[in-house]
């Protein structure tokens, strides 16, 4: 029996139907959480009804050192002059090695904001950007 493989990542690369927007360092809000409406039943009085309502999706932001790959961002975004669509986004969890660990595929992407680099001569730190991305949950996997 072989031992499961570890999850580090190293990096995320991203995918919006056939654009590639790179890989990024880091990935944060993928998950979704239930909302729960509380109903209490008259004359019992040893619980409430906990009843599952809908289910929302945090934005999920990227961030990365600003690189070559900013440019797909900035051409991905003003190819949205005319109109925002929705896409399918896939998100992969990648090793040094580039070895998929994990994916992602959100329903119904859009850009919720961009947010580039603050660049400052008096100031010596890497330049990052910072993707945010709205969407409607997940895809099946199969």
């Amino acid at each position: 029996m072989t031992a499961p493989e570890e999850a580090v990542a190293v990096c995320f690369s991203v995918q919006v139907d056939k654009d590639d927007l790179g890989s990024f360092n880091s990935c944060e809000g993928l998950g979704c959480e239930f909302v729960i409406e509380q109903r209490e039943e008259g004359g019992n009085n040893g619980m409430v009804w906990q009843l599952p309502t809908r289910i929302k999706y945090p934005n999920v932001k990227l961030t990365r050192p600003v690189t070559r790959d900013s440019q797909k961002i900035t051409k991905w975004i003003a190819g949205m002059a005319s109109g925002v669509k929705r896409r399918t986004a896939v998100i992969e969890a990648k090793t040094l090695e580039g070895k998929t660990i994990a994916s992602w595929s959100l329903s119904e992407v859009i850009p919720v904001r961009w947010t580039g680099p603050q660049l400052s001569a008096e100031q010596t730190k890497v330049a990052t950007e910072t993707l945010e991305l709205a969407h409607h949950g997940f895809l099946d996997a199969r």
